[in-house]
């Protein structure tokens, strides 16, 4: 387990000092990435606290210490934070069989805004030394029903007769007893005890470890896993329970490439992106936002902070299926969307074309190209060899962008003639940096280091970043920064 890292005050004035508190008592100063409380007792040492919030004035127990640092459980809240609330779902808590998949519940929505909003400023400031020029007002949306996307564990449980599906315990290898789950669209919420019942009644009850949830706009798609060939009555039980909750199997025999239809035909599982008139056509194993109400918002606003202009050239770097690509095609003057997986690209292809033919014709997608890269492994050579363009979209995965923004930071610092910097490649001439960079990022870490390095060797200044509540609930940190080019005097 890694050492819990200390955040700045979130939310709520300074109340009673520590110092004037009755003994045993601790005063919760702010929140950690974990959405643990976090205090210091009279010596200076940090106590990170399971449960509590900021400026509370509370009792822990402590079960791990360290030299500088201990972890501890709440048991008793002298004076409650104003932003404490109900959990909406009864299975969130400290309690024993707790379920795991939300950390945040008992903090007002707006509070976890606050929260993450800080979490983002503290990482971009204390690892990239980069403060935003503006700071944009957090994207929100529905607190609840929200997770179009889950992996269900399931388990037969023989010692207690019954098949438990749903998160794990809250840190436990166990699966949580859930009987219902309030941040699942509500219909699926409704199956999750008819997915047990049906579990519970196939003949393979032992050898389905996970249900994958995939939420389109109008389909619902499952991918069962099993690890044993399923019987006749098994997928007759599977289509009798699609029939009835309208809901589109898809059956996982081993890894991911196995995963196919139970039966083929029916609609496409989809999502839209109606603001630019895009159909996204996905297979549940597909990577998509967890939170399409997010990400319609999510879209929209990067492309607008983007502000691409008709006669502009694009790159879309960890393009995906095209979420932003395809968008970015409504808009630009051509665009090269760049992934590492063959099959995305394979798919970014599939869903241009499909989009190209049902677009009308004052709205031609723009010529869109789309290639398969190890982008962990960028150099500046192969950056100059993309060809320039005039804006940047960077939506990578949690490991962050660092060969992207260091080669772009290296070419920098080779044009500028920095001190130990190597020579430019050829062809770099006639390259130039793209005048602005919207980065979308799921880890302020690794977008903090990123930045680092498009700040203070790259070029580029900070103009404006802001969090984003993908994933209301849980300590998950989504957010986007905008880069301009500080171009020299």
């Amino acid at each position: 387990m890694s050492e819990p890292k200390e955040l700045s005050p979130s939310f709520e004035p300074a109340v009673q000092g520590a110092d004037d508190l009755p003994p045993g008592w601790l005063q919760v100063q702010s929140m950690d990435l974990e959405a643990q409380g976090v205090a210091r007792r009279p010596d200076g040492k940090v106590v990170f606290i399971d449960g509590a919030l900021p400026f509370e004035q509370v009792t822990a127990n402590t079960h791990r210490k360290k030299n500088n640092w201990e972890q501890a459980s709440l048991t008793a809240i002298h004076r409650e934070s104003s932003q404490r609330v109900r959990p909406g779902c009864p299975h969130f808590g400290l309690h024993a069989g707790a379920c795991g998949g939300c950390k945040m519940q008992h903090l007002h929505v707006g509070g976890q805004v606050a929260v993450k909003q800080r979490v983002l400023e503290d990482n971009l400031w204390h690892l990239g030394k980069v403060r935003p020029q503006m700071v944009l007002r957090p994207i929100e949306g529905p607190a609840w029903g929200y997770r179009y996307r889950a992996r269900l564990a399931v388990r037969h449980v023989i010692k207690k007769g019954q098949v438990l599906v749903g998160f794990h315990e809250r840190k436990s290898r166990y699966i949580a007893d859930m009987q219902t789950c309030k941040i699942l669209p509500p219909h699926v919420d409704a199956m999750l005890m008819p997915l047990r019942g049906l579990i519970a009644d196939m003949d393979a009850r032992d050898t389905c470890p996970q249900i994958e949830l995939a939420c389109g706009d109008s389909v619902t798609a499952m991918v069962l896993r099993h690890l044993e060939p399923l019987s006749a009555g098994d997928l007759a039980r599977l289509r009798a329970f699609a029939a009835e909750h309208r809901v589109q199997w898809w059956l996982q025999p081993k890894g991911p490439d196995t995963v196919h239809l139970l039966d083929e035909g029916g609609e496409q599982l989809s999502y839209g992106l109606p603001d630019f008139g895009i159909t996204m056509p996905f297979k549940p194993t597909d990577f998509t936002q967890v939170n399409p109400h997010i990400n319609r918002v999510l879209v929209s606003r990067a492309l607008r902070l983007l502000d691409v202009q008709p006669h502009e050239r694009v790159i879309d770097w960890f393009c995906g299926l095209g979420n932003f690509t395809l968008p970015l095609a409504t808009q630009a003057r051509q665009v090269l969307g760049i992934e590492g997986s063959e099959a995305l690209v394979a798919r970014s292809r599939e869903n241009y074309e499909l989009n190209r033919a049902v677009a009308p014709d004052h709205k031609a997608l723009a010529a869109t190209e789309f290639v398969a890269r190890n982008l962990f492994e960028m150099t500046p050579a192969m950056l100059v060899a993309d060809g320039s363009a005039d804006k940047w979209l960077v939506d990578p995965p949690r490991e962050g962008a660092f060969a992207l923004a260091k080669a772009l930071a290296d070419l920098e610092q080779s044009r500028i003639g920095a001190e130990g910097a190597e020579p430019l490649p050829a062809g770099a001439e006639g390259w130039s940096p793209p005048k602005r960079i919207v980065y979308v990022s799921c880890n302020p870490a690794t977008l903090a280091r990123d930045a680092g390095l498009l700040v203070h060797l790259g070029g580029y200044q900070c103009t404006a970043a802001g969090m984003v509540n993908m994933f209301p609930h849980t300590a998950h940190v989504e957010s986007m920064a905008v880069f301009d080019r500080v171009e020299p005097a």
